[in-house]
């Protein structure tokens, strides 16, 4: 598990959808320790390009265009990541570092 995979999680809490899309937003280190959770943006099928939300598609593991909502941060158990969707390139990663940055006011 890395920072910047997407996972599928069947029945997210709070979540409507039986399945979600979720990329790992937490620190490697925390993703290595013991603590059972990391830290997960949701992936949803609209988004309006806002400086908090990153899009990706295919080329990162998706069956279509969707965006990485930041400002929907959640706590995930590493036990529910499971269904391995990709990942994310480079330069999407520095995108997605950005949103983050932006989605908690460090920019």
């Amino acid at each position: 598990m890395r920072r910047g995979q997407l996972y599928r999680v069947h029945q997210p809490p709070g979540d409507p959808k039986e399945y979600r899309t979720f990329a790992i937003a937490s620190r490697q280190s925390a993703i290595d320790s013991r603590f059972s959770t990391v830290i997960c943006a949701p992936v949803f099928t609209n988004g309006y390009g806002a400086s908090t939300q990153v899009s990706i598609g295919i080329d990162e593991g998706m069956k279509h265009d969707c965006w990485i909502w930041c400002d929907g941060l959640t706590s995930i158990r590493k036990s529910e990541l499971r269904q391995y969707v990709g990942s994310l390139s480079g330069a999407k990663l520095t995108e997605f570092n950005r949103a983050l940055a932006f989605a908690i006011d460090l920019i």
